[in-house]
């Protein structure tokens, strides 16, 4: 058969640029925007010549020749590559960025969170900027050492509310089901630091599976079970599917959902293979973890195109983080740009406070700024519900700006976006005075 030319391997030019060129290149054209104009990686997505196909994108491509450089564009599109060859040492990772030495330090000292970062993300950092948004939430720093007054290991207390292992029973009609330690890239703000990546303490495999579906099994009061962990998406197709199939023929289970990182981290791994075995099992729904505007990428577009056409809903999941995202207009851009991915913005995240996460967490006042800032400002379908996971185990707690001011006798005091004051007949009439 004749090969795509669009998969085609590109021929490496004459006169090819040097190691130093190319990390200017990176630079200067990828990863700091003139100044006064906020960044827009959406533009890059609209030179893809078709929708379905894996158009890798140019800084991707320059970082693949660089440190990667008997790696192929076909070997790079594998998520099995990806998975192979995260970053996962000090070394490496200062083979590719200039660490600082906060950076330096947190990464040598060796932290409960692990090091690892796919070959693909590690492409969307800036090798020279250690405020990049994308650059914080996945190298540690120092202030990781840091802990502060009210954090916790496990700040939510899901395994306080885990009857069997892997299984956290919250709220009534619905579960969490942990089926794996493992992500491709660790973001060091994560809820889960306590377990992921560590081998000794959370081993997931088909026999803590087999309890988590006995307990779903045995309790017809649940409709709806969220695949976590870890991230669900890392599993093979052939142990995802023997999951998924288990889970299926429960009777009283109306709908599975899927939380997952890897259309972000690592959209190799949606391949159409994975989208055809996910189609079996609808009403299948999809939350994918959403930071920044950097991170919509042709390669993610390329992603969610192929999980939405396969008729699966797509929420994201996006935590506040302070100096990352925690300002309207990147929050506004990245919100956008998701749903021009097909993507609903779901849950604004208030960040939990997990050891050493202060440097990351925002005032609340700041997320109900965020929700402001949307509210009326775009489109409804762009504005996601803000939410305080409760410490303690109390779970999801809406918030709010103050748009119902009071009320007058029968008429209630509104404030819209703009801040102007309306009124609206709250009145009610009983069925007697109806002649």
């Amino acid at each position: 058969m004749e090969e795509d030319p669009l998969f085609a391997e590109e021929v490496e030019p004459p006169g090819s640029p040097t190691g130093s060129q190319v990390l200017e290149t990176l630079r200067t054209d990828f990863f700091l925007p003139p100044p006064n104009r906020p960044c827009s990686p959406v533009s890059l997505v609209r030179t893809s010549v078709r929708s379905d196909a894996f158009n890798e994108n140019p800084r991707s491509r320059i970082f693949r020749k660089l440190f990667f450089p008997k790696t192929t564009y076909h070997e790079w599109r594998d998520w099995h590559w990806q998975l192979r060859n995260r970053i996962t040492s000090a070394d490496r990772l200062s083979e590719m960025i200039r660490l600082s030495w906060l950076e330096r330090r947190a990464v040598e000292h060796g932290q409960s969170l692990p090091l690892a970062i796919t070959p693909y993300y590690a492409s969307l950092l800036d090798p020279d900027d250690a405020k990049q948004p994308l650059r914080r939430t996945v190298i540690p720093t120092i202030d990781e050492c840091m802990p502060c007054s009210g954090e916790r290991e496990d700040p939510l207390e899901e395994e306080r509310d885990s009857p069997v292992p892997g299984i956290v029973h919250r709220y009534p009609d619905r579960v969490l089901f942990l089926v794996t330690d493992f992500c491709s890239t660790y973001c060091r703000y994560c809820t889960r630091s306590r377990m992921v990546g560590d081998n000794h303490r959370y081993q997931t495999d088909v026999k803590d599976w087999e309890k988590g579906i006995a307990y779903i099994a045995a309790n017809p009061d649940i409709r709806d079970v969220l695949l976590s962990g870890g991230d669900p998406l890392t599993l093979s197709d052939e142990r995802l599917e023997w999951l998924l199939s288990r889970l299926w023929k429960i009777p009283h289970l109306e709908m599975l959902r899927i939380g997952t990182k890897v259309p972000v981290v690592m959209p190799q791994r949606i391949t159409p293979a994975l989208v055809s075995l996910l189609k079996r099992y609808h009403p299948l729904w999809m939350s994918i973890h959403v930071t920044h505007p950097e991170e919509l990428t042709p390669e993610m577009r390329l992603a969610c195109n192929r999980l939405a056409d396969a008729g699966i809903p797509l929420g994201s999941q996006t935590v506040l983080l302070s100096g990352i995202n925690n300002d309207v207009g990147t929050m506004k851009q990245l919100m956008q740009g998701l749903l021009r991915f097909r993507v609903k913005p779901y849950y604004l995240y208030q960040c939990d406070p997990i050891p050493g996460s202060s440097h990351f967490r925002t005032p609340v006042s700041k997320g109900l700024e965020m929700i402001r800032g949307l509210r009326g400002h775009t489109t409804g379908y762009a504005v996601p519900n803000y939410v305080i996971d409760a410490p303690g185990g109390g779970g999801k707690i809406p918030l709010l700006p103050e748009y119902l001011v009071g009320q007058e006798g029968n008429e209630l005091i509104l404030r819209n976006y703009a801040g102007d004051l309306y009124r609206y007949p709250d009145c009610t009439v009983t069925r007697g005075e109806i002649h």
